[in-house]
C-alpha cells in the first residue's frame, strides 16, 4: 500500500518505520529542516530503543520530504501524526491537524479514492472537523473530492514504542465508511494476524494473542484515547496517594501493591508507587479531556484529583529532603535522573525539572545527572554548560556528582541506577542521604551501605 505520513515524531516516525518493515511504500513529511537533515543522513532524530536499526533496515522503502504535494496524490492512504500541544487553559491545540488536513485537501486529485486518518491525539469532535476542513477545500477547488476520514489512535509507550507497535493490545479505528475500515483493516493484517517475520531487536512475546481490531464512531475512537491515558494516569496517581497514608501508618506501600496487584480485577501494571507520572501523554491529555468536560459544562473531579496528586507527589519530595536536612539553602543535591521515564530523551513535564526547580528557588545547589537526557533539560531549564550563577550543574559521571553532597533523589529508574555501587557514593558524600522516588533500593540494602534511606510509602 502507498502510505503518506505527515509528521516524524514519536508517533508518525515510529509508523513509518514499522509499516515500511511491513512492505508497504511510505512517504514521511515533516517541515522542521533539522529533523529532515537527519533523516536524510538515516539518522532518527528521536531517541527511541531500536529505531536507528530499524530505520537502516527499511532504508530502500521509506523517503522523506517537506512536500505534501509530492507525496500525497499518488498515496491510497495518509495519516495525520503532528503534535497537539496543549493551549494555556489545557485544551489540545488542533490547528497543526487542521493545517495538515487542509494541505492534504489541497493536492488530492479528483479521480482518486484517499483514505485520510488522523492517528494524532486529539480532542472529541476533531474527526468531523478534519472532515469540514477537507470538504471547504474542495469547494475552493471547485471540485468533488473522495475522501473518506478515520480516526485510528495510537497507544504507544515512549521507550517501547515499536514493542507496542509490532505487538499492540488493540487496534482501534472510528469511521464512518466501510471504505476506510476495510482499507485499515488491509494496512493493519500483518500485525493483526502476525504474519510477518519479527525484527531481531523484538521478537514476538511468547504469550502473545493476535490483537482485536475493534471498531467504532469517531467520537468514541477519539474518547477511548483520553480515557485509556486518564485511566492509567489515575492508577498511578492512586497508588502514590496510597503511598502518602502508608508513611502516615508506617505500612510499606510496595507490600500494599502487590497484595491489591494480585487480584485479577486490578492487576499490577502501574500500580508503582514514585514521583507519578510526566512525558508527553498523561498530562496533556488529562488536562485535555477536562477542558472537554469544561466546555459541556460537565465536572470531572476524579480526574482532577489525579492530576493533584500526581504534581503534589515532587513537591513531598522536596518536603522530604526539607525534613531531614533542615534548611536547603547552600546544601548541595544530587539529582539521578532528568527524563520523564527510562530508555528516553523526553524531559517534557517531567518530575525532576520541578524538583530542581523548586530546589534553586529554596538556596539549594542542584547537581545533576541523566544517560542522555542532561541536553533536553538543559534546554528546558534555560541553560548553557552552567546556569543559576553555577547552582545548577549537570555531570556525565554519578560519582562524581555525588561527591560531597547532602542528599541524593533518585528520580527516573534508569537501569544504569539499578546498580549503583550505593556503598561507594555513601562514603563520599557529606551526608549519605537516599531520597529514593521510584522505590528502586529496599531500605534494608540501601541502610546496609550507610545510607539514610527514604523511599515512596514505605517505613
Amino acid at each position: 500500500m502507498k502510505i503518506a505520513i505527515i509528521g516524524t515524531g514519536y508517533v508518525g516516525l515510529t509508523t513509518a518505520v514499522v509499516l515500511s518493515y511491513l512492505n508497504h511504500d511510505v512517504a514521511a513529511v515533516d517541515k522542521d529542516e533539522s529533523k529532515l537533515t537527519l533523516l536524510h543522513e538515516g539518522k532518527s532524530p528521536i531517541h527511541e530503543p531500536g529505531i536507528q536499526n530499524l530505520l537502516e533496515g527499511v532504508w530502500h522503502t521509506i523517503r522523506f520530504t517537506p512536500n505534501v504535494a509530492e507525496v500525497v496524490p499518488e498515496s491510497e492512504l495518509i495519516l495525520i501524526a503532528v503534535g497537539t500541544p496543549p493551549k494555556k487553559n489545557g485544551e489540545a491545540d488542533t490547528q497543526h491537524v487542521e493545517q495538515a488536513a487542509r494541505e492534504v485537501a489541497q493536492v488530492c486529485l479528483p479521480n482518486r479514492h484517499y483514505t485520510l486518518v488522523v492517528k494524532s491525539t486529539v480532542p472529541i469532535g476533531t474527526n468531523q472537523r478534519v472532515v469540514e476542513v477537507v470538504e471547504d477545500v474542495f469547494s475552493e477547488r471547485g471540485i468533488r473530492g473522495n475522501i473518506s476520514v478515520a480516526s485510528n489512535p495510537e497507544f504507544l509507550q515512549e521507550g517501547l514504542a515499536l514493542q507496542g507497535a509490532f505487538y499492540p493490545d488493540r487496534i482501534v479505528v472510528g469511521a464512518n465508511s466501510d471504505e476506510a475500515v476495510d482499507t485499515l483493516r488491509r494496512l493493519y493484517q500483518p500485525i493483526l494476524e502476525q504474519t510477518f517475520d519479527p525484527p531481531s531487536e523484538f521478537p514476538r512475546p511468547s504469550a502473545y494473542h493476535l490483537p482485536p481490531m475493534m471498531t467504532t464512531d469517531p467520537n468514541s475512537a477519539e474518547m477511548i484515547k483520553y480515557a485509556a491515558n486518564s485511566f492509567l494516569a489515575l492508577k498511578i496517581s492512586f497508588i502514590n496517594e496510597i503511598a502518602g497514608l502508608c508513611e502516615e501508618v508506617d505500612a510499606d506501600v510496595t507490600e500494599v501493591a502487590r497484595g491489591i496487584g494480585l487480584d485479577a480485577r486490578i492487576g499490577h501494571q502501574f500500580l508503582r508507587a514514585g514521583l507519578g507520572w510526566g512525558g508527553s501523554c498523561y498530562p496533556k491529555d488529562t488536562a485535555a479531556l477536562l477542558g472537554v468536560a469544561a466546555q459541556s459544562g460537565y465536572t470531572m473531579p476524579i480526574t482532577e484529583a489525579a492530576r493533584t496528586v500526581n504534581f503534589r507527589q515532587r513537591a513531598r519530595i522536596v518536603e522530604k529532603l526539607q525534613g531531614t536536612l533542615g534548611t536547603l539553602k547552600g546544601k548541595t543535591i544530587g539529582i539521578l535522573g532528568l527524563a520523564f521515564k527510562p530508555n528516553t530523551d523526553d524531559v517534557r513535564e517531567a518530575p525532576a525539572l520541578d524538583i530542581i526547580r523548586e530546589l534553586l528557588a529554596e538556596g539549594a545547589i542542584v547537581r545533576a545527572h541523566d544517560p542522555i537526557a542532561i541536553a533536553n533539560a538543559r534546554r528546558a531549564l534555560g541553560g548553557n554548560d552552567e546556569t543559576d550563577n553555577n547552582r545548577l550543574l549537570f555531570t556525565e559521571d554519578i560519582y562524581e556528582l555525588s561527591y560531597d553532597t547532602d542528599a541524593l533523589v533518585l528520580v527516573t529508574e534508569w537501569e544504569p541506577y539499578h546498580k549503583l555501587e550505593l556503598r561507594r557514593l555513601a562514603k563520599q558524600m557529606k551526608t549519605p542521604i537516599l531520597i529514593d522516588g521510584r522505590n528502586v533500593y529496599s531500605p534494608e540494602e540501601a541502610g546496609a551501605a550507610g545510607f539514610h534511606y527514604i523511599g515512596v510509602g514505605r517505613t
